[in-house]
């Protein structure tokens, strides 16, 4: 059997293993660290071992396995965690990281990378020994006496075992159904690596084994849902002194060190006689379907693993489905409705239940920002180390849902923020002292959905911004702007290309590129960045994005003979304007005069060359919009009305077109255009820079 048609699922896995390891990682404490969260980190490191053994990933394998003995080790209180050491289990955990994305490229890991890292493990595992050395010397004695306590009571009562001075193992005996002999010779060893297994019997189709491990169900279970599913486990718990064999069991050879055998493992040879006169196990029994539910992740049993691409394409193939049903319902408005009322009647039905499919398809691509969110943990520690700075991360609303597509890509723009609060924003702690605030700085990350969008703030209570020295720096750098302008303007020009304040450039952040990259990343998400800041209390940089890129809501206008499409969440407001409002600036170039406000005006048939359209603007309709902090008005000739549509893209079908986003399908059949409001409006800018 070929078993790389298997490599994606455990690539997977792993990475959400890793992924789950380094959160409960950051967040143990030192002193007291959390039992769960150390025997969680246990078993997804063991976890990753079982598979990158099956399929013989050799340095993934070695590093985790000594990753799994001193997390062993730590859980059963024989290490005490320490800085040094957390430092080393994250560090494994990048290491892990990267050997995994080499096996995916098919590649080789590097060998130094791996020894080195091995070799880090290994240190301190010796560590823990040589401070450990004295605690276990009277244990040998202790378990020497075993051998002759059993030979003594052949078949011992449940009270005996604490006669024999050393603690009893609890004995497992575990069933697995439904397996084919590779798989049998997968389980046994996996099994081996955690514990003792005391007799084993094969058949056709089912392995029995009888394990004496330190080990929970849960452990058992995690290891073996790489080789078969949780309905193929049954797992029952034997007391100490319960036969653990049928007389049929083909026994294992056992060591031949006294102080090695355990209690439970010198009834084997007994007799059937034996065996069967001894009194009726006292087994405790643990259902399959129990054990299931408790060891498997979370979702594993409520959730499948599906491709993107198969999504993508219902999610097309629903739009196609609406855009299908409104031409429907447009071409049912020319009918009498007295005389077609039940077809009316079933085409408002199909409506409802189109709009009802859609939301739900696009319900499968939202993920909660905890996918984002969680990756900052790792790197607020790490970098406010390096600066010598004390952070408090918080983070609200992680379980606010965003499209995939948007998600994975706003995390970069993020990682910028993020490192420039750190950077920039918070103070050291010294700095903090004197200024009478807590030493330690808070960084807040917070996601919540507001109509149509989802709004994303990353927050701190550093310094803020110092205006003095922006405007300084923007003229230094040849940027106009007066210097009445709004607070809120003057913290846009942070975003120019190249701006940067920082007086010295370091490998975290001052060359003035990073915050440029988020400007022009959320801009090509459909979004826009918001910035306010209280010198002396903090920053706070919003950015505001649409909850996905599949669907828009749209207000569509008549310019000419065409159809346009306004994204609804640049839409401020409409009115028709009147002439004492209207202010020639220059020949063809006009500004509107808006409750106190001058607006510039952007005329759609001079900037797509549409014929046939109004003339006048007092015949024709304004649309105020805002787009990168600033407002402006749009003349159209009409109104058409407000829509949800289906967003195509326009460069894979045809090619790009300036001042467009995309395109749409209309119920008439036609195309109509979606405009890009923030490119109309740089389009605009640039045009009166020029003049």
């Amino acid at each position: 059997m070929d078993i790389t048609q298997f490599y994606q699922a455990f690539f997977e896995e792993a990475d959400e293993l890793l992924n789950e390891m380094e959160q409960r990682l950051l967040r143990l404490d030192l002193q007291t660290p959390d039992s769960e969260d150390l025997n969680a980190i246990f078993r997804a490191a063991h976890s990753i071992k079982g598979g990158a053994a099956t399929f013989g990933f050799t340095a993934l394998t070695d590093t985790t396995h000594l990753l799994e003995n001193l997390l062993d080790r730590t859980r059963h209180g024989e290490l005490k965690l320490s800085t040094k050491m957390m430092d080393s289990f994250l560090e494994t955990k990048d290491m892990l990281q990267q050997q995994l994305s080499a096996y995916r490229d098919g590649q080789v890991p590097d060998p130094k990378t791996v020894a080195r890292i091995c070799a880090v493990l290994q240190q301190l595992a010796l560590e823990g020994h040589d401070g450990a050395a004295t605690a276990p010397a009277a244990a040998p004695a202790a378990v020497a006496k075993a051998p002759a306590a059993a030979a003594a009571l052949p078949v011992p009562q449940p009270g005996a075992a604490a006669a024999v001075g050393a603690a009893v193992v609890p004995t497992l005996k575990v069933r697995f159904t439904q397996v084919s002999e590779n798989d049998q010779k997968l389980l046994a060893e996996e099994l081996a690596n955690l514990g003792t297994v005391l007799a084993q019997t094969r058949d056709a189709n089912s392995l029995t084994l009888w394990l004496e491990t330190a080990c929970d169900t849960d452990d058992l279970v995690a290891v073996s849902c790489f080789i078969v599913e949780t309905d193929q486990i049954e797992i029952t718990t034997e007391l100490p002194g319960a036969p653990v064999a049928e007389p049929e069991i083909e026994c294992l050879p056992l060591p031949a060190s006294p102080v090695a055998v355990p209690v439970a493992a010198v009834e084997l040879p007994a007799p059937a006689a034996a065996v069967a006169a001894a009194p009726a196990p006292a087994v405790t029994a643990v259902a399959a379907t129990a054990v299931a539910a408790a060891a498997a992740p979370g979702k594993e049993s409520n959730s499948i693993r599906v491709d993107v691409e198969k999504v993508d394409q219902i999610i097309n193939l629903v739009g196609e489905l609406v855009i299908t049903q409104s031409m429907l319902t447009q071409t049912a408005l020319t009918l009498d409705p007295v005389l077609h009322e039940r077809l009316l009647s079933g085409l408002g039905h199909l409506e409802r239940n189109a709009r009802d499919l859609q939301e739900s398809v696009m319900s499968i691509r939202m993920m909660p920002m905890d996918y984002v969110f969680s990756r900052f943990p790792r790197l607020i520690r790490d970098l406010s180390a390096k600066l010598g700075k004390q952070v408090q991360l918080v983070t609200v609303g992680k379980e606010t849902e965003l499209d995939k597509s948007l998600i994975e890509r706003i995390v970069d723009p993020l990682t910028h923020l993020v490192r420039n609060s750190l950077d920039h924003g918070i103070e050291t702690p010294q700095q903090r002292a004197l200024a009478g605030k807590d030493p330690v700085g808070k960084l807040t990350l917070s996601a919540q959905h507001q109509g149509g969008s989802i709004v994303i703030e990353v927050s701190d209570d550093g310094g803020g911004l110092v205006r003095e020295k922006i405007m300084a720096k923007a003229r230094q750098q040849g940027i106009a702007i007066s210097d009445d302008a709004s607070d809120d303007e003057a913290w846009q020009l942070i975003l120019a290309p190249g701006f940067s304040t920082a007086e010295v450039v370091t490998d975290v952040s001052g060359r003035g590129v990073g915050m440029d990259v988020v400007k022009r990343n959320i801009h090509e998400m459909g979004g826009h960045v918001e910035i306010s800041s209280r010198q002396g209390q903090g920053t706070t940089i919003r950015i505001v994005l649409p909850l996905t890129l599949a669907i828009l809501n749209g207000m569509s206008v008549k310019v000419g003979d065409e159809i346009y499409i306004l994204p609804l969440n640049y839409v401020i407001e409409s009115l028709q304007p009147l002439a004492r409002d209207l202010h020639a600036i220059t020949a063809d170039e006009q500004v509107m005069h808006v409750r106190g406000e001058y607006l510039a005006l952007v005329e759609l048939h001079k900037l797509f060359q549409v014929a046939n359209a109004v003339p006048n603007p007092t015949q024709a309709i304004v649309v105020i919009v805002q787009a990168e902090g600033t407002r402006f008005a749009l003349l159209v000739d009409q109104l058409v009305g407000q829509h949800q549509v289906v967003v195509k893209n326009l460069e894979t079908n045809y090619r790009k077109v300036p001042g467009i986003s995309a395109a749409t399908i209309l119920g008439d059949g036609n195309v109509a255009l979606i405009i890009d409001v923030a490119a109309v409006q740089r389009t605009n800018r640039e045009k009166m820079a020029r003049r």
